[in-house]
């Protein structure tokens, strides 16, 4: 009898040990579904994190801080039922295997409730998640963009200095991209989906900026090399043209009156001295050229080119005064005819669909006709200033213009 009774105790005492293991089995399967949508559900935070700014991703991070709360909670418990009971030990009440199964149980349910509101939360996101899926799907290729467009820089470059070209400033703005490319290699998750685009973005175009200037390094040093050439024959040309002026001059002094050459007599010594200081900066840009200084090569040929227009002006001033004054002498009614052809021609505009002129056009023109005379009665004296009369119907006919302007200038309006 008493060996029957044991061997029933013992029965009944094995059976709840068995069942408290299910339950731990049971309540530690729940625990690792749960871990794992937690980390599942981490990641699709973090996209969203990096992705969206907006307070609707402020929102789920926010949330999903608050579900892990609950998460560490029931993990707690359940972690605290597990350590409490060893289910193990040969001599396991029945008392303590009924206690573990009813914690481990409790731990197993709370962990299933949890789950299901981490299940619930998550299909929630989904939206969000799947834009910001879009917004990050850009990243990757931008990424590649930029880095396809540094390495084609870097070749560009290599390429360059192979054919014995320095091009420091373009490495220079090279290396100055480092630290862009490191911000961008860490990525969205930590610099946000528009921000790293745009720092893609900016690389890729400054790198491309780099690799075509590069690529054109070589034909832009031969574009130099022609332009210094150009601009030495042309300052040559120049000091030969300003040694002609002072022929040109004495001419001008012997057949017309002072007021037609005074303003000229400076024009031989400042060619001279504008056309070696021309080709004193011609020798700085060459040197420039030759130390591959490519900026400072530009910017003295730029100001050697002024320069040596402003004297070829000056020097074609002096040869164009005598064409004019020896063409006025000759013939000053021609000057005259021009001058009165469009104050005529102004007059007819004046008058067109009107019987009588505005006062505001007439009188203009009036005093322009009164010019003309004036200034024809002047080349009756003994020295005539052919050079002023030349200026004077100049300026006539630009007053006359600035009739004709505003005459059309007010019937387009109406």
């Amino acid at each position: 009898m008493t060996t029957a009774s044991r061997r029933w105790f013992g029965g009944r005492d094995e059976s709840r040990r068995a069942d408290a293991q299910a339950a731990k089995d049971a309540a530690a399967a729940a625990f690792y579904e749960l871990d794992s949508a937690q980390r599942d559900l981490r990641i699709s935070i973090e996209t969203i994190a990096a992705a969206d700014g907006s307070p609707a991703g402020r929102q789920a991070s926010e949330g999903f801080a608050a579900l892990g709360q609950r998460i560490d909670q029931v993990s707690h418990v359940y972690i605290e039922a597990v350590d409490a009971h060893d289910l193990d030990r040969v001599d396991l009440e029945a008392s303590a295997a009924s206690r573990a199964r009813e914690e481990l149980t409790r731990a197993r349910e709370e962990l299933v409730r949890v789950k299901g509101e981490l299940d619930q939360f998550a299909q929630g996101l989904q939206p969000l998640l799947d834009k910001a899926e879009t917004q990050l799907a850009r990243v990757a290729p931008a990424r590649e963009r930029a880095k396809a467009a540094l390495l084609a820089a870097s070749d560009a470059l290599d390429a360059v200095r192979a054919k014995g070209m320095r091009a420091d400033d373009l490495a220079a703005r090279l290396a100055a991209l480092a630290p862009e490319l490191t911000k961008m290699n860490e990525g969205a998750g930590r610099h946000g989906v528009q921000e790293t685009v745009q720092r893609a973005d900016r690389i890729l175009r400054d790198a491309e900026g780099v690799r075509a200037e590069a690529a054109r390094l070589p034909e832009r040093a031969a574009e130099i090399d022609r332009r210094l050439v150009s601009l030495r024959t042309r300052a040559q040309a120049l000091r030969n043209r300003a040694d002609r002026v002072d022929p040109v001059l004495s001419e001008l002094r012997r057949r017309f009156s002072a007021a037609c050459w005074q303003d000229l007599q400076h024009v031989p010594d400042e060619a001279v001295r504008d056309v070696a200081q021309a080709e004193d900066r011609l020798l700085e840009a060459s040197r420039a050229r030759d130390e591959q200084r490519w900026a400072d090569v530009g910017v003295l040929i730029d100001a050697v080119r002024d320069a040596l227009e402003a004297t070829d002006e000056a020097v074609s001033a002096a040869q164009d005064r005598l064409t004019r004054l020896e063409d006025v002498a000759r013939n000053p009614r021609a000057e005259v005819d021009k001058t009165r052809f469009a104050i005529r021609d102004a007059q007819r505009l004046a008058m067109a669909g009107r019987s009588v002129p505005d006062p505001r056009h007439a009188r203009p023109l009036d005093d322009a006709v009164a010019r003309v005379d004036r200034a024809l009665a002047a080349l009756e004296g003994r020295h005539p200033d052919y050079w002023a009369f030349l200026l004077e119907m100049q300026d006539v006919r630009e007053a006359v213009h600035r009739v004709v302007s505003g005459i059309r200038a007010e019937r387009g309006q109406g």
